[in-house]
Formats: C-alpha cells, sequence, structure tokens
C-alpha cells in the first residue's frame, strides 16, 4: 500500500507542472511532505531493525539512509535558494532510494511466507541505498563547490 503512494507522489510534482497547475504553495508542500513521507519509509525501517529485527547495525543504516536522504533534497534546495543551479542528479535520487528500498522490503516480507533465502534483499538494498546517497550527497557538494567559485570569480571578474 505504501508502495503504491509513493509511486503516486513521485509523479504528482510533474504532473502538476504538465497541467500547468503548479504554484509556488503546491511545490513548496510536494517538496516538505516528500520529506515527510522519506522519514516515514527509513523511520519505520529504522524502528523495525531496533527492535523485532533485532539488528543495530541495520536500524543505524536504516537512519543513515534517512539522514543520507534529507541532506540530498537540502543540498540542492539550499544552493538554489544562494542562486546556484546544482543541476547534477546524483547516483541515488529520491525515486530510486524509495523504489529499492520498498521492493526490497515487500520481497524480503515475502520471507515470512515461506519463500527462503528473500531476507537478505532489504539490508542489501539498505546498504547500496545508504552508499549511494552518500556519494551522491558528496557529488552535490563538490558541484556547488564549482559553482560557488565560478560564481565568485565572474563576480571579482567584473
Amino acid at each position: 500500500m505504501i508502495t503504491a503512494f509513493v509511486f503516486s507522489d513521485l509523479v504528482d510534482g510533474n504532473m502538476a507542472r504538465q497541467a500547468g497547475s503548479s504554484s509556488v504553495w503546491g511545490a513548496f508542500l510536494d517538496s516538505t511532505l516528500d520529506r515527510v513521507a522519506d522519514s516515514a519509509v527509513f523511520g519505520g525501517i529504522a524502528m523495525w531493525y531496533a527492535g523485532r529485527g533485532d539488528n543495530d547495525l541495520l536500524c543505524a543504516v536504516a537512519i543513515f539512509c534517512l539522514a543520507c536522504g534529507q541532506v540530498v533534497s537540502y543540498t540542492k534546495a539550499r544552493a538554489e535558494s544562494l542562486g546556484l543551479k546544482c543541476e547534477v542528479s546524483g547516483l541515488v535520487e529520491r525515486a530510486e532510494r524509495l523504489v529499492v528500498t520498498l521492493v526490497a522490503a515487500g520481497l524480503a516480507g515475502l520471507h515470512g511466507f515461506g519463500v527462503p533465502y528473500i531476507e537478505w534483499l532489504l539490508p542489501v538494498a539498505l546498504w547500496l541505498i545508504a552508499v549511494g546517497s552518500l556519494i551522491t550527497v558528496m557529488q552535490r557538494i563538490l558541484t556547488v563547490r564549482r559553482e560557488a567559485a565560478q560564481a565568485a570569480a565572474e563576480e571579482a571578474a567584473r
């Protein structure tokens, strides 16, 4: 059910822009609620690993995925608020984070129904998302650093 909502959430902003019904308030609200949805998904996984999942390391990895996902979004928003573009997509965007994680969680859940050797899917997905998100954060930071230096050089040349 959550996966269906996330898939629809991934296209709503694009659909609003194409329909010409996009607004500043709508864009702000969509972005804000995206962060809430991300927190619910990764926070829920972290809570499961902290409790019944009984794996502190994977709990920490899920929290790291949550934090990196927030920082990926923040770096672009902050750069744009400073007048920079930050037009790097990065290795792992929000759609990839959520689709990979939710599909892996759903499939790993089949282990409880007798499907053997599938419980490893979610841990592998979390580790991939953690590494990919960290790379994306670094890509964006380096891009903003380069853009800021270029803007400063252009300003100094004037």
